[in-house]
């Protein structure tokens, strides 16, 4: 694994992510890893506000990572690009847009909590996006940490198959090292003061207390391999068992194709378990040679202009014409920076590029390597690399970078559907401009923050991913704006979806107002759609809508039966309850008439839209609320008020149990809970456990609000801003 030779550059290159749940230690990991690599002469330390990832003032002073950040490093011959996501739910969006572009990840867990609730959320996105993992339990260091105990939460919540392949040496004050199961070999810490220790790891012969249990889980490894293996199981068949080539090779391949994941231990904040973790990144996780090509569409629009649209694949290839995609931008004083993956081809400074998504010429003023908020410049940078450029204008993310002569669009990352809304307005009317100004550039930074104007009130309402979301984009204003901001109280979004449908409703648009008129004759079938979407869970999640057309004999012609799904979409802004968007219906167009002269496109828009919002009003409609899924971990002595809180929150108990090994006299609720209930649920929290109570919670989707409608208190679309901002 040391000083290896490649025949291509890009076997070297390691883009991976941390992801954890809040307070595992992300953060910890990825400064260790740039101290070990020598990128650092110093460690950063979270509660000291000396970290090089978490650079913004809020992330330091709030201790968390809000912003995701980019660092590069360079370990025994490999360069490692690597991405520091946040862990807190109301920033899952980041770590979408970080998972997007990456081809690998470590996934840290605390060894005493296992897996936590935003754990097991990473964990799926990281799955929807195919992005082979290795696990690091970290803070073995802790009273109450517990390896296997880590191992079986990871086995039972996430469903991989673990592959341990160390076994701790000692354990909480006393823990020093690890024996490596693949090599059988031990690796030690015995510096004195471990958190200054500045030496490597000593290599070493497996204590004779250990040898025995160490052969027990080499077997145990070996075993797991070879059922899952069919190279190691031939082996293992002939020989009995397997060598450490063998094994590695294996681990490699069930690590990449996501059959397995392999388990590492140690104490990031102690200095403990990182250089082994940087050699299973090197030995297990993939290069971009590893990945399959990229897919895209032609996008049309370069300079061939054929407007062809077919699946194109790029491969991992310098030489091939580019294909990037912009994953983040950041606005900063100096510049425009956009964070770049490049999938295929080559950039060099001055290169002028084709933006696919806006369709327009770019030009490459300067290309950065990143290390958070500092930046090194480069003449050039080529497939697999992850660079910052200056000089891009139109390019937001999820924007393809692709050469001119060989246009390429890349499906771009998700973008989280907003849940809560406040109305922000300057103090001072003479800063209406520059909050109009600041919150355009926080959006263009931030695609899951929206900005709107009530029609109603006028005010400008915020919208984002939660109540934490929200305060970090106003402070952000106020802090590098130098805005006095007001902001309203927080209000849910709301959604609106069929309870009981209508058939056969008929409209019909007739408009004559001298020269050509608008005729467009429609019948539309309105029903629940039989998966709707508030049974869909995870932030993100859009509005389900399905429209069909059972018109026969051509009395309704195409081109006016897409119109009228156009104005179908239309008319789902606004429910008939109170104004909140429409989901989870299935609109069904059954009949029509057209005329010879008077129909048109617009015509039968404008009969879709007015047609199926008079069909809603004649539909028994439900009102939806989101709900989340929130954990409190509470004194064993404080369960009952905090049940009897979260039902008076109109929370339903999903469950509830004893936490052991080291976190005697806990215990874990979980509870479904209506998003609207939970503002200022944290400091309800700590007076009922006196300061002892943490807890988290997720967005799972949406969930009938019971009657009377909260519309009148919470407000409509427009109403989720009433009230004066203060």
């Amino acid at each position: 694994m040391r000083n290896p030779t490649h025949a291509n550059p890009l076997a070297t290159v390691r883009n991976l992510g941390i992801l954890a749940h809040v307070d595992a230690g992300k953060t910890t990991v990825t400064e260790r890893i740039l101290y070990a690599t020598g990128t650092t002469h110093q460690r950063g330390e979270v509660h000291d506000g000396t970290t090089v990832t978490d650079f913004d003032p809020q992330e330091r002073d709030r201790g968390i990572t809000i912003f995701a950040a980019a660092v590069s490093c360079t370990w025994d011959g490999h360069r490692i690009n690597l991405i520091d996501t946040p862990g807190h739910v109301d920033f899952a969006d980041e770590v979408e847009r970080s998972l997007r572009v990456l081809d690998g990840a470590v996934a840290v867990f605390d060894a005493v909590a296992g897996v936590e609730p935003q754990s097991e959320s990473v964990w799926r996105q990281a799955d929807r996006h195919g992005v082979p993992r290795i696990a690091f339990v970290n803070k073995m260091d802790r009273a109450g940490a517990e390896l296997d105990a880590a191992v079986a939460s990871i086995r039972a919540r996430l469903h991989p198959v673990p592959l341990v392949v160390q076994l701790p040496i000692g354990a909480e004050d006393s823990f020093t090292g690890v024996v490596d199961l693949v090599r059988l070999r031990a690796l030690t810490w015995t510096a004195g003061d471990a958190v200054d220790a500045a030496e490597a790891a000593h290599e070493g012969s497996v204590p004779d207390g250990l040898r025995e249990e160490a052969r027990r889980r080499r077997r145990l490894l070996e075993e797991a391999v070879a059922e899952l293996h069919p190279g190691a199981l031939e082996e293992f068949c002939a020989t009995g068992t397997l060598d450490a080539g063998t094994l590695a090779a294996a681990l490699r391949d069930l690590t990449r194709s996501g059959e397995g994941v392999v388990v590492l231990c140690g104490s990031a904040y102690r200095n403990r378990g990182v250089e082994p973790l940087l050699d299973a990144v090197l030995a297990y996780l993939p290069s971009p040679l590893d990945v399959p090509p990229v897919r895209g569409t032609h996008g049309g629009d370069g300079d061939d202009g054929d407007g062809d649209e077919r699946e194109r694949e790029r491969a991992a290839d310098p030489a091939a014409p580019l294909a990037a995609l912009a994953f983040k931008v950041n606005a900063t004083a100096t510049g425009r920076l956009t964070y770049l993956r490049l999938y295929s081809g080559t950039i060099e400074k001055g290169d002028t590029v084709w933006d696919a998504t806006a369709r327009r010429t770019e030009r490459i003023g300067r290309i950065l390597r990143v290390r958070a908020d500092r930046h090194a410049p480069l003449d050039r940078a080529v497939a697999g690399d992850i660079v910052a450029v200056v000089g891009l204008k139109s390019a937001r993310a999820g924007s393809t970078l692709c050469a001119p002569s060989a246009p390429l669009v890349l499906e771009p990352p998700g973008v989280a559907e907003p849940v809560v809304s406040v109305a922000v307005e300057a103090r001072r009317g003479t800063d209406t401009g520059r909050l109009a100004s600041a919150l355009a550039r926080l959006v263009e930074e931030d695609p899951s923050l929206v900005v709107r104007t009530d029609r109603e009130t006028g005010q400008t309402v915020l919208s984002g991913m939660g109540e934490l979301h929200l305060e970090v984009a106003v402070e952000k204003i106020r802090r590098e704006q130098g805005l006095a901001v007001d902001v309203g109280r927080p209000r849910v979004g709301y959604r609106e979806t069929v309870g009981r449908g209508v058939s056969g409703f008929v409209y019909r648009h007739v408009k004559q107002d001298g020269g050509a008129g608008q005729f467009a004759h429609v019948v539309l079938d309105v029903e629940p759609l039989d998966t709707p979407d508030s049974a869909e869970s995870g932030p993100g999640s859009g509005s389900v809508f399905e429209f069909r057309s059972a018109v026969v004999g051509g009395r309704v012609p195409q081109e006016y039966v897409r119109a009228v799904e156009a104005g179908c979409r239309d008319a789902l802004a606004e429910g008939p309850s109170g104004g909140h968007p429409v989901t989870g219906l299935r609109v069904t167009l059954t009949d029509g008439a057209t005329h010879v002269k008077d129909s048109s496109e617009a015509a039968f828009r404008t009969a879709g839209r007015f047609g199926l919002r008079d069909a809603l009003r004649a539909c028994a409609t439900v009102l939806l609320e989101p709900v989340a899924e929130v954990t409190v971990t509470v004194p064993e002595d404080a369960v009952g008020g905090v049940l009897g809180d979260l039902a008076a929150r109109r929370g339903r108990v999903t469950g509830s149990d004893t936490r052991t090994g080291g976190a005697a006299g806990t215990a874990t609720v979980t509870a479904t809970v209506p998003l609207a209930e939970l503002f200022g649920y944290a400091t309800r929290l700590r007076s009922r456990t006196r300061g002892r109570g943490t807890f988290t919670a997720r967005p799972v989707g949406y969930a009938p609000a019971p009657e009377p409608s909260p519309a009148s208190a919470s407000g409509s679309a427009s109403a989720s801003a009433s009230g004066s901002a203060r």
